[in-house]
């Protein structure tokens, strides 16, 4: 199976930033969100993704605010979040600070009460008893029918619109598996005759590469998860990352230690990793693929957030974690061997607590050592050819001359990334 489409050249080793617009401010408006723009452009973010800005449906509601991703309509804006000038005005700010929006799109079903359900109950999946029905267990939304040509224009028609008429830069397409790919052939076709975008899939379907550029590293996350629990081993983890390698080629995986599901429903990545979180956030932007940040990690955020009410973050001052975030996406922004770098995974005596690699791409090499237990003073000796020159850590500065023989010691949860020095 090949890509059917190539991947923009602004995503290609990009990184993507999560907004939950309802949490990130007091007011949860684009208006207030847009002011954190210049902070984000210099932390290096580079693609930001909102989660969806249509209003949500009432009907079946959940909590006081109901789910994002149960919309009453695929073309207007939730009011929670202002105008659609708010909105077109923030697309055209991200725009000017030279960074990418792209929108979160809710293709497999709707609210109770969309617009549809009155104009075109057709358009959806009836039950025996010609009711609507949701074959999926979410109890606020309903599951449209896409064997319904009608419904499929109209669905693509209101895509293009968030392209034509506010200018987006692409879609996260939600539980993108359980749309018929076919769907998402057209639909790219479709608002690519306005303009190439960028097209990233939560789903882990590798047949959905045929049209995504971007999909979820859901294995290699659940697998770190067990990891940290005791659950699974690091060679596990490893043989995930072996079968992403197979992907055709263009293809990209989204690596990420938290996003709006996992905090809310699983817990934050203190919770889930422990004394790991910074490890192996250091790993989601040093491996081949693209790093997800989500909203507040740069505080950092050490709750979860409720998800249908407002809960919202708690921004420390100053935020602690801005600065490791923006090392890493500077890392990713001049190194060629992080983006496109072929990389070699390092052995060691402490397989099962210690994550080591080395990345390379002609004269650019990086060296990466996390320490992903809880076991203290655990020790990596290197032997490498590409571990030969000058190099400095990427969080403290230092600069060190390593020859292709070297010894490292790490703490529990300790993460060294060492870059090589141009013209060493």
């Amino acid at each position: 199976m090949d890509k059917n489409f190539s991947t923009v050249d602004w995503a290609k080793g990009s990184n993507v930033y999560e907004v939950n617009i309802r949490q990130y401010t007091p007011e949860g408006t684009f208006e207030a969100f847009r002011q954190h723009l210049p902070r984000l452009k210099r932390m290096g973010v580079e693609i930001i993704w909102l989660m969806p800005v249509t209003p949500i449906s009432k009907k079946e509601r959940l909590g006081s605010l109901g789910s994002y991703y149960a919309c009453s309509s695929y073309d207007t804006i939730n009011p929670e979040f202002g105008s659609l000038d708010d909105f077109t005005r923030l697309v055209k700010e991200v725009h000017a600070l030279d960074m990418k929006l792209i929108i979160d799109w809710v293709a497999n079903h709707t609210g109770w009460d969309h617009h549809w359900t009155l104009e075109h109950p057709d358009w959806y999946i009836l039950d025996s008893a010609g009711g609507f029905t949701e074959k999926n267990g979410w109890k606020d939304v309903i599951d449209l029918d896409f064997s319904n040509s009608s419904m499929r224009m109209a669905l693509i028609q209101a895509m293009q619109f968030w392209v034509q008429d506010c200018g987006i830069d692409g879609f996260r397409c939600d539980m993108a598996h359980l749309v018929p790919l076919d769907f998402w052939q057209e639909a790219r076709t479709a608002c690519e005759s306005i303009r190439p975008l960028y097209w990233l899939a939560e789903c882990e379907d590798v047949s959905y590469h045929a049209v995504f550029d971007t999909s979820y590293a859901w294995g290699w996350m659940h697998a770190t998860e067990k990891h940290a629990r005791g659950e699974q081993s690091l060679s596990q983890v490893r043989e995930i990352l072996h079968g992403y390698t197979q992907y055709p080629s263009g293809a990209s995986k989204l690596f990420f230690t938290s996003n709006h599901d996992e905090n809310s429903w699983n817990g934050t990545e203190y919770e889930k990793y422990g004394k790991a979180a910074k490890a192996w956030a250091v790993f989601t932007a040093t491996w081949q693929g693209i790093p997800l940040i989500y909203s507040g990690q740069e505080s950092p955020n050490t709750k979860r957030l409720e998800f249908f009410h407002k809960d919202l973050i708690e921004w420390k001052d100053p935020l602690q974690l801005a600065g490791f975030y923006s090392d890493l996406l500077s890392l990713r922004k001049r190194n060629a061997a992080i983006r496109e770098g072929e990389t070699f995974i390092l052995p060691s005596s402490y397989d099962d607590s210690l994550m080591a690699f080395l990345r390379r791409k002609e004269n650019q090499v990086v060296l990466v050592i996390l320490n992903v237990s809880n076991a203290d003073r655990l020790p990596i000796e290197v032997n490498h050819q590409w571990l030969n020159g000058r190099f400095r850590n990427l969080f403290s500065g230092m600069e060190f001359t390593f020859s292709t023989a070297e010894t490292f010691e790490l703490q529990a949860g300790e993460y060294i990334v060492y870059e090589k020095i141009e013209g060493y």
